[in-house]
């Protein structure tokens, strides 16, 4: 791994000098923090924008939500979705689009539309075909380790070592996207914070993420808004959490994380350089 640097295409996101933020698109009626709040294509690419104007250095949009419970849609729909927020969005912004699906067609779909870079919740297991597809277009591939499915994760989550058993994934998941043909230099480990995982193993992940960062693949984190933060904060609404997120990602980046995914990237931004400042003793 140089330097945890990917470098494709057009796109050099150095980040052994800096985290980066990811802002989150949801094109979805039902996503738990911001459901329909971008639904409609204009107002998600808007909210793109406004994202890369704050400080967002990649664009994640999804079609799917994968809130606990939630029930997957069709193909058709999803890209339906995500095809003209992403095609409005590739012409317009500096920063790369992200795809966040588990679906191989989605993914060629939104690669074709511009996106470029595929982020998979289910580190390549829904899909195979996922892992190839990174390969044959040569763009970063995000694996996220999670229990289950959306609809079932968080029935009573168990593990005899979480980040043993984690860390083993994320390198089982490695090493069949290398066996695809991706290059290693692009492929981006996820723990997938609140995917199938009790209070207490957030927690523990956010506080032992250097374990992880061991593996020497970029490590992305995204704790915006989640449950366990509700909880921290006495059931206060996922909107109200954005202190409290900013507060993890200084630990996340502080712990080794290299990408935040978050809804509010002006204050994440504002909290990495801050974090920044003090890591490396001058702003």
């Amino acid at each position: 791994m140089a330097g945890l640097r990917l470098k494709w295409g057009k796109w050099d996101l150095d980040l052994e000098a800096r985290p980066h933020i990811m802002g989150v698109i949801n094109v979805t009626p039902d996503s738990f923090s911001d459901g329909g709040d971008f639904f409609a294509p204009g107002e998600a690419v808007t909210q793109g924008l406004l994202m890369v104007e704050a400080g967002a250095d990649i664009l994640d949009v999804g079609g799917e939500s994968t809130r606990p419970g939630a029930d997957p849609v069709s193909e058709e729909e999803e890209i339906n979705r995500v095809l003209p927020v992403i095609q409005a969005l590739a012409g317009r912004v500096e920063v790369p689009v992200s795809i966040d699906t588990y679906k191989s067609s989605v993914a060629r779909a939104a690669l074709t539309a511009g996106a470029a870079i595929v982020n998979d919740i289910s580190g390549g297991r829904f899909d195979p075909e996922v892992l190839n597809l990174a390969a044959e277009a040569g763009v970063p591939l995000i694996l996220m380790h999670m229990l289950g499915r959306p609809r079932n994760m968080q029935d009573n989550p168990v593990y005899a070592d979480l980040v043993g058993e984690i860390k083993g994934f994320l390198v089982d998941a490695v090493q069949r996207a290398k066996k695809a043909g991706l290059d290693p230099e692009m492929i981006i480990v996820d723990p997938g914070i609140g995917f199938g995982k009790t209070f207490e193993h957030n927690l523990i992940l956010i506080n032992r993420l250097g374990e992880l960062a061991e593996l020497g693949q970029p490590l992305l984190v995204g704790p915006s808004r989640k449950a366990f933060l509700g909880r921290i904060l006495g059931g206060v609404p996922p909107k109200e959490r954005d202190a409290a997120t900013a507060a993890i990602v200084a630990l996340a980046a502080y712990n080794g994380a290299n990408i935040l995914r978050v809804h509010n990237v002006g204050l994440a931004r504002q909290t990495l350089a801050a974090v920044g400042a003090v890591m490396n003793e001058h702003a």
